[in-house]
């Protein structure tokens, strides 16, 4: 592995394995919280019962870094699976008017956190393309 792919795959790797591990055993009310707002973008999250999509959305979190930080797995199938998951959390935002100013693309107050995730997406992209 090059450095360079350490570096693109490791700092994000290590990101989303911190935050799905954040998210396992999450409270009722939390769990709800973040149901609801997924529901913003993926309207069929609204039907899931809110501890099952808990604990996927950490299952794929912690699965998502471990095949960042795994070394054998390729550089492709892991910036893949990046991509399509910082995929979902921009249709939230983009879905979601309050997270963007009145041109729907530049990030408002509240959308700056969830804006963010474009470079989850190209960090994605970039593994997913790289020779």
């Amino acid at each position: 592995m090059r450095i360079s792919n350490a570096i693109l795959r490791g700092i994000p790797g290590a990101y989303m394995i911190q935050s799905g591990y954040g998210k396992l055993g999450m409270d009722p009310q939390a769990a709800e919280g973040l149901k609801q707002f997924a529901a913003t973008g993926v309207p069929q999250f609204a039907e899931w019962d809110s501890q099952t999509f808990a604990t996927f959305i950490a299952g794929t979190e912690l699965a998502v870094g471990a095949a960042l930080v795994t070394p054998f797995v390729s550089k492709r199938l892991a910036g893949a699976g990046l991509l399509a998951f910082s995929a979902g959390l921009l249709t939230m935002y983009f879905r979601n008017p309050e997270m963007t100013r009145e041109d729907g693309i530049r990030p408002s107050e509240q959308g700056i956190q969830l804006s963010m995730n474009s470079f989850l997406a190209a960090i994605g992209a970039a593994l997913v393309v790289q020779k």
